[in-house]
């Protein structure tokens, strides 16, 4: 009986997963691609557009600027968090939530067929 007790205390709870949280998971793949190649390549574009619009008078240089001081502090926001925090002296620097990736399994390739007969191969060749 003794037993049985201390298995039921060992095991784990499904309310208490043990691996990484789905939920944390998702959090990190939008961030990755809020602030990743999609979101970089928008930035440029709305770069360039503000460059097209200054350039032909419709939009005054103080406007341009703060759009892309915008996007600078977008995409800096965590190190300007970090610079801030070392400067102040609260502790460690923010933990970057972990990015989940996925292994490449390695795929044996098949041997190589072999090549089929073909009796015409080098038919018209002259062997000297």
């Amino acid at each position: 009986m003794a037993g049985g007790t201390m298995m039921l205390a060992a095991s784990p709870f499904l309310s208490d997963p043990s691996g990484p949280s789905p939920l944390l998971a998702a959090l990190a793949w939008i961030e990755g691609t809020l602030l990743g190649s999609i979101a970089t390549a928008i930035a440029v574009v709305c770069a360039a557009a503000v460059g097209l619009m200054m350039f032909n008078g419709r939009l005054d240089v103080r406007r341009g600027l703060v759009v892309v001081l915008g996007c600078f502090v977008l995409f800096g926001a965590s190190t300007i968090v970090e610079g801030f925090r070392g400067a102040i002296g609260n502790g460690p620097p923010i933990a970057a939530a972990p990015v989940i990736t996925q292994t490449p399994v390695a795929v044996p390739m098949p041997p190589p067929s072999p090549r089929p007969y073909d009796p015409y191969a080098g038919a018209s060749v002259i062997r000297r």
